[in-house]
């Protein structure tokens, strides 16, 4: 019997009390055991602890990465943005570790699958830019969720969100046009090289993007198809494939350590 992959979920740095904790959301975790059918594994924002080597030598243990959603945003400087608006949450500490970890887990052919702002740092890495609230930028919509009503509400579906054809997202059987949650202030500007866009919202806001070139699945979707994720077959269908491409990725690994033996 084949093992289970082990994929590694980032977290995010949080002082709670008088002590800092390396957090990831739970409904993350459940979602890598019950819909990618792999072992997670929390990997802590410790770039100013470690080399950068030694970050991106996990990637030789790991059969996949999913970048979660967070309550901060990327610092602007890494895209050359204005300053962020007083009071922005920020965690400088997952910045210097995941946006060297996501460009060195495509380039190895790691399959990634990136929520939020894992989305966003998929763009960010790869040299794109992001509003920093897109509900004052141009013709968007406003995109955050109701903060008034209880979870079930905010992460209900809030908007169509029409898959373009001939994609990742298209290629896993989902429709043309699908209902998803909206739960961000921040999203794409513009777009890095090197990624395809893979669905829009109707106010034409990017929603999800693949690596064109990647050598394995890496995708990015700006909203959270972890939620509840064994209840819906278009957010299962992501999961899914995120979790058969880290189980090749696995018997690759293996194969490998075998035939070095």
């Amino acid at each position: 019997m084949s093992r289970l992959p082990l994929i590694g979920v980032t977290a995010c740095s949080k002082q709670i009390g008088l002590h800092a904790y390396h957090i990831s959301g739970d409904k993350y975790v459940r979602a890598v055991a019950s819909a990618a059918k792999g072992l997670p594994l929390i990997l802590p924002s410790l770039a100013d602890q470690l080399a950068p080597s030694d970050i991106l030598d996990a990637l030789d243990a790991l059969d996949g990465i999913l970048f979660t959603g967070s309550p901060s945003n990327i610092e602007p400087f890494h895209y050359n943005g204005p300053a962020s608006a007083p009071g922005t949450a920020h965690d400088s500490a997952r910045d210097a570790t995941t946006l060297p970890l996501i460009r060195a887990a495509v380039e190895a052919g790691v399959p990634v699958l990136g929520i939020c702002r894992g989305f966003q740092e998929m763009n960010v890495a790869f040299g794109g830019s992001l509003h920093q609230k897109v509900h004052e930028a141009g013709p968007f919509m406003d995109h955050r969720e109701d903060d008034s009503l209880p979870l079930e509400g905010q992460y209900a579906p809030s908007h169509p969100m029409h898959v373009e054809p001939g994609g990742v997202l298209a290629g896993l059987g989902l429709a043309s046009e699908i209902q998803v949650n909206s739960i961000h202030g921040q999203g794409i500007d513009r777009l890095a090289p090197g990624l395809r866009v893979e669905a829009v919202a109707p106010d034409g806001l990017i929603e999800a993007v693949s690596v064109i070139e990647g050598k394995a699945f890496a995708l990015g979707v700006q909203w959270h198809p972890e939620w509840q994720v064994s209840f819906n077959p278009d957010y299962l269908a992501i999961f899914q494939a995120f979790g058969d491409a880290c189980r090749k990725h696995a018997l690759q690994r293996d194969a490998d350590a075998s035939n070095n033996a």
